[in-house]
């Protein structure tokens, strides 16, 4: 069998080298300022979660619209990050950053006082546009102030800021909610992020440097419209067709998507072609494990953030719990990743590919023992100590998986295109999310039927009432639409989770298309 073991950097590609006056301690201090810039942008990725009931109520929001607070964010996350990686690469990716981080900043207020459905989208898509644009200095910075003997400690931080802010979230959302009230409580999730946001804009200023660029900027707007209009086509229907019962134009979006999709690659070939710098450089895809990773990125995100939208619905939905409680869930996936993210370049080094092996099949594996879970016990027997083991492995298996894939990602490209590099693994993931919530949501909305939960309590009603087992319509109301609701949104959640984890699977299955070690010193 032959090993696909790189040692060396690929053939053209300059070793590297370290920042003209940039000291290690600079580095450190410079890598602390990005992640608080990236706990905020994905901490508002899933702590909107445990808020989709209260926003529901509060401004009449429907079904369509809570799925479009959660990947409208996602979807205007990816929709930039490329751009933005190739601005960074070329005007320096300082200045990219604080700009990203001062919109993410402004769009989080407007999002705290937003009055009705129309209004907190736009405002989360505005989010989402800031968070897409200071993502890609995050790891261009990395791969450009780091040797590689220290590189994967860098990304092993990344990579446990990534996952704990991520099962952080719904905590954080639910303690909000709970301090502020279910009323106006949901709307301190975005106000919360601006101290944040404006320390994190002063720091920058003052302590990333200001590396010289790399490659000269190429305004390749046709390649923009066609990336963009391709996602759109392709999201747009995901996210609205279960609200509207799949239409034909939902299908002709999808197909007028992926036909945008392949003329974006034959532009940018043809582009590269002709010595003009490309959006996304063709030639990052000539490497095996560089294609296999983007694609790995995306099942990936597609799996394990949709499993936070399923158990906040049926945990408040559902189960009638409040938003603290749905929060408090997610907690042994938060320990789980914190202690498996600080060991994972540790493992990385001794396992190589293993370690990603090992993570991706955690995480699978904790994905069917909550399906089998939902699928076995009764929703209103349910409770947090059951969750406990499946949440812990995969929290496990994420903190394992998501630091290490990315250096075995990265490994192949060259500095000078580290923000593309990025921008398109960034986009990859942000888009695996959208697509995960959109699947997932029109899968849950879809079986859980709550439509004909009405139709259903009162003809059970109506028959525990002649049977004589309640004495008023009210007690018999109240206990019977509490058992309806939730069978109803379990049985959901228990399909939905099986599309989770058949996403992990995938998953898991495209770890082998990455190289077995990559160069660790």
């Amino acid at each position: 069998m032959t090993d696909n073991t790189r040692t060396a950097p690929p053939s053209g590609r300059p070793p590297w080298t370290p920042p003209e006056g940039v000291s290690e301690k600079r580095a450190w201090a410079s890598l602390a300022v990005l992640m608080v810039g990236l706990f905020m942008s994905l901490l508002d990725t899933t702590i909107v979660n445990v808020a989709l009931p209260t926003i529901r109520d509060s401004i009449n929001a429907d079904e369509a619209t809570l799925a479009w607070i959660i990947s409208g964010y996602a979807l205007a996350f990816g929709l930039v990050l490329i751009p933005a990686g190739r601005i960074g690469d070329s005007i320096g990716h300082k200045w990219v950053f604080f700009a990203g981080l001062a919109l993410f900043t402004a769009a989080s207020l407007f999002a705290g006082v937003a009055q009705d459905p129309t209004q907190l989208i736009v405002a989360r898509v505005l989010q989402g546009l800031g968070g897409g644009i200071f993502f890609p200095p995050v790891t261009a910075f990395i791969q450009l102030l780091f040797p590689p003997t220290k590189r994967g400690k860098a990304f092993a931080i990344l990579g446990a800021v990534l996952g704990v802010s991520s099962a952080l979230g719904p905590i954080v959302g639910g303690l909000l909610i709970e301090a502020f009230g279910e009323q106006s409580g949901w709307r301190y999730i975005f106000f919360v992020n601006l101290p944040i946001g404006v320390a994190g804009m002063v720091a920058a200023a003052i302590v990333l440097p200001k590396l010289a660029p790399g490659v000269k900027l190429s305004l390749d707007g046709v390649g923009l419209l066609l990336l963009a209009g391709s996602l759109v086509a392709i999201l747009v229907p995901l996210i609205q067709g279960q609200e509207e019962g799949w239409p034909l134009w939902t299908y002709l979006s999808i197909v007028a998507g992926i036909v945008l999709l392949v003329l974006f690659a034959l532009w940018e070939r043809r582009l590269a072609a002709r010595g003009i710098s490309p959006l996304v450089p063709p030639r990052l895809f000539s490497h095996a494990a560089f294609t296999g990773g983007t694609i790995l990125a995306l099942v990936y995100f597609a799996a394990f953030t949709s499993i936070f939208f399923t158990i906040a619905l049926l945990w408040q939905a559902g189960l009638g719990h409040t938003a603290l409680e749905s929060g408090l869930v997610t907690i042994p996936f938060a320990i789980g990743n914190i202690v498996a993210a600080s060991q994972s370049d540790r493992l990385a080094q001794k396992l190589g590919r293993g370690v990603l092996v090992l993570g991706a099949g955690m995480v699978f594996l904790g994905l069917v023992s909550l399906w089998i879970l939902f699928l076995t016990v009764p929703g209103a027997d349910l409770t947090n100590w059951m969750l406990l083991g499946p949440m812990l492995v995969a929290g496990l298996g994420n903190g394992f998986f998501i630091a290490p894939n990315s250096r075995f990602i990265v490994a192949t490209v060259d500095q000078s295109e580290a923000g593309a590099a990025s921008g398109v693994i960034g986009t990859m993931q942000r888009i695996g999310s959208a697509i995960g919530i959109a699947v997932v949501s029109s899968v849950l909305f879809a079986v859980a039927n709550l439509g004909g939960v009405a139709d259903e309590v009162r003809q059970k009603v109506g028959a525990a009432l002649k049977a004589g087992t309640y004495s008023t319509p009210e007690l018999a109301g109240d206990a019977i639409s509490k058992t309806v609701l939730a069978a109803h949104v379990t049985d959901a959640a228990t399909v939905a989770m099986f599309v989770s984890a058949c996403f992990a699977l995938v998953a898991l299955a495209l770890v082998f298309t990455l190289p077995r070690r990559v160069q660790l010193h």
